[in-house]
């Protein structure tokens, strides 16, 4: 750690020796959003048109300039960027969790909601996808049930893209890099008038790969992405306006760079397995919203469709030998539909309803080899999922006193989860149906509230939430007991305290939060007796207490620095294994105790007769740790950070960037588990660094 303190401090530095006296905006439009005044901004995924200053909620945003200046091309890049928000790399585009404040999941279900333009994202294996023509990232932290239900204990990230009706022309975005790293998009925004716009945008993303397979002498994880998005906006009048936005992206991925872990000498081994370890996926996604404004409130209506279709390819072993090999395909169908209306106009009384309904369906096979017993078996499921759910939100201003906001709401969620399973399996040839079940449906019926105080206080606002958590329970796909077929639900209460003020005569904002979860029934990863798979299970009773702290100045002569830093103590009260082993006491596997990061970023005007226009000189320390990667707390990654650097040449509507990320080559386990008798680990990215060219016609 004070040898990455030294190497950043010595960086900064350098920046400021080449400080000038002058502010500057580039000509790129991504650049331009950093003036927006922060607090004055709208956060979107609040469903209120709350601004960030009074929302009461711990709320990160990310422009798209600090996604520009920062690299994030997935939503993995913005670990540590946010605080207690922490998504590693665990080896495929499949396996994506997140966790924020300590909540998370690394299977089934997840623990935190991602939204991107409407669109709901129920599912894991869609979270990782290629970032293109971002305009915001907003991470809100703490349960997010009353507006948004199930599956948002720890929080949701809403991904806002660009509008036609906000930004319009052509660009050109080209990239190239080190082992193989290749990036293209161009986008096309325009409006016709002030009623009809419309836009176009592809994107394609190529690597050869981090990681060499000893074996076979290739790289593990090549991959190569295809991405398109349409959007098409039409205002029939002043009061309504209908959207279509339509994403899709096409990815094939290598994956799985997991090594053999040598406990002895506290290294990784090699990579070293004999079967081509695979993902592959077709996600596409479409939202129509209808918005109408009336006198005194606004309606809003959003449909929303999701497909995935996946097929992941793995050696289960890792190892040179034929032990076990895995195809697992996915293929899922899910439809929403969500209307709110709010009121509008009155500022001392705000309300919102609201109805939902969705349907998730599921076709998923597991097909395994066990060479050495000569016998394969396929798993069939056909998983339905499906609910509906009614809330409602008032806030009322100077409640007793002036300058006073009380916000209560509450929702009632209602699911069904089916599921049809089918056990076939071949042993020396011989074929034969163990199971052919229809389980009973899974009924689910929960009550979640929420309540918020909020006191401005000059220019500072002081808030306090009390909110119930909820995730849902579900079946395992993967189990060898009767009882492990399924899992009960979770559920949490969070505390919260935090506040929002400028300091230094407003030259600096800080956010500052406080936060106590009560969590109970913790769904658990753990790997099925044989080894050959994962499930989830219940654990008891835990705790996650911490604290977050956001700050950001305002831009001053060039100059601009954030920092952010978030602590996370999360810990079993009560887990008890079985008569002999509990882990009481212990830390939560997969949750940083402490994330950081730290910004530094000079903008430098040239004269007006000079070959350049500005240059942009940008620096990022992101740090996490401790990490346990395990119950027993029995291995750990300690704290590490990563460096990233830029560098930017503009010149009217041309940029030239050269960049790197780990630019100290810094080693560190992004993953670790145990299996089949082995312990593995996956280690980070080493160091990359690439140049990119940007045109604006």
């Amino acid at each position: 750690m004070r040898k990455h303190s030294r190497y950043l401090f010595v960086l900064l530095m350098l920046i400021n020796v080449k400080a000038g006296a002058q502010e500057f905006t580039f000509a790129n439009d991504s650049i331009t959003t950093r003036r927006i005044d922060l607090g004055e901004l709208v956060i979107s995924g609040s469903k209120e048109n709350t601004t960030f200053k009074s929302i009461p909620a711990s709320v990160s945003i990310i422009s798209s300039g600090s996604i520009s200046d920062n690299e994030i091309q997935t939503l993995s890049d913005i670990s540590s960027t946010a605080p207690n928000f922490f998504m590693p790399d665990y080896g495929s585009k499949l396996t994506s969790p997140v966790y924020i404040r300590g909540i998370g999941s690394r299977i089934n279900s997840p623990s935190v909601g991602l939204y991107v333009d409407y669109v709901p994202y129920f599912e894991k294996a869609a979270f990782d996808f290629d970032f293109f023509d971002i305009k915001r990232i907003e991470v809100l932290r703490g349960p997010q049930g009353t507006l948004f239900g199930r599956n948002t204990m720890g929080g949701i990230v809403n991904i806002v893209t660009l509008s036609p009706l906000e930004y319009q022309g052509t660009h050109l975005n080209l990239s190239a890099g080190n082992y193989g790293s290749y990036l293209a998009n161009v986008g096309h925004y325009n409006k016709i008038n002030d009623k009809f716009g419309y836009s176009l945008a592809l994107n394609f993303l190529h690597n050869d790969g981090f990681f060499t397979n000893q074996y076979s002498g290739n790289q593990v994880d090549k991959l190569n992405s295809y991405g398109l998005r349409n959007r098409l906006i039409y205002k029939f009048s002043d009061k309504l306006s209908v959207e279509n936005i339509l994403g899709s992206e096409l990815s094939k991925q290598g994956g799985y760079p997991y090594a053999i872990y040598n406990d002895s000498l506290d290294v990784a081994e090699k990579i070293n397995y004999n079967q081509y370890s695979s993902y592959n996926r077709t996600l596409f996604s479409d939202a129509l919203l209808v918005k109408y404004s009336g006198n005194k409130y606004e309606m809003v209506a959003t449909t929303s469709f999701q497909y995935l279709d996946d097929i992941q390819d793995i050696d289960q072993d890792f190892t040179p030998d034929s032990l076990y090999f895995i195809s697992q395909t996915q293929n899922q169908n899910m439809l929403s539909q969500e209307i709110v209306m709010r009121s509008s106009g009155d500022p001392k009384y705000k309300w919102l309803f609201g109805g939902y309904g969705f349907y998730q369906g599921f076709d998923n096979v597991v097909d395994v080899d066990v060479y050495a017993s000569k016998m394969s078996y396929v798993k069939s499921y056909d998983h339905v999922i499906k609910g509906m759910a009614a809330f409602h939100q008032s806030t009322i201003s100077d409640f007793l006193v002036r300058n006073l906001a009380i916000t209560g709401g509450i929702r009632l969620d209602t699911e069904q989860d089916l599921l049809d399973y089918q056990y076939d399996r071949n042993l020396k040839g011989v074929q034969a149906n163990l199971a052919d079940t229809v389980y009973p449906a899974l009924k689910s019926v929960e009550v979640i509230p929420r309540l918020a105080i909020n006191y401005k206080v000059k220019n500072s606002n002081y808030y306090l939430v009390i909110a119930r958590g909820y995730k849902t329970g579900g079946f395992n796909t993967t189990f060898e007991r009767p009882e492990d077929l399924s899992f009960d639900p979770e559920y949490s209460w969070n505390y919260e305290f935090g506040v929002k003020t400028p300091l230094l005569k407003s030259h600096l904002y800080a956010d500052v939060a406080l936060f106590y979860i009560d969590w109970k029934n913790q769904q658990i990863y753990q790997t099925v007796p044989s080894g050959r798979g994962s499930m989830l299970k219940n654990a008891g009773h835990s705790a996650s207490k911490g604290l977050e702290v956001s700050l950001k100045t305002i831009p001053l002569r060039g100059y601009e620095f954030t920092a952010a830093y978030g602590y996370t103590h999360a810990t079993f009260l009560s887990y008890v294994v079985d008569s002999l082993t509990n882990h009481n006491n212990n830390y939560l596997p997969y949750v940083p105790r402490n994330t950081i990061s730290l910004q530094a970023s000079r903008s430098i005007k040239l004269k007006d007769n000079s070959v350049l226009d500005n240059i942009r000189l940008n620096l990022l320390y992101r740090g996490a740790g401790e990490i346990f990667w395990d119950e027993e707390n029995s291995h750990k990654q300690e704290f590490y950070g990563l460096l990233d650097a830029k560098i930017s040449f503009g010149r009217k509507s041309f940029q030239f960037d050269i960049w790197s990320k780990n630019l100290l080559n810094t080693e560190y386990a992004s993953f670790y588990f145990e299996a089949l008798g082995n312990k593995y680990v996956q280690t980070g990215r080493p160091a990359q660094v690439g140049v990119n060219l940007s045109l604006k016609f």
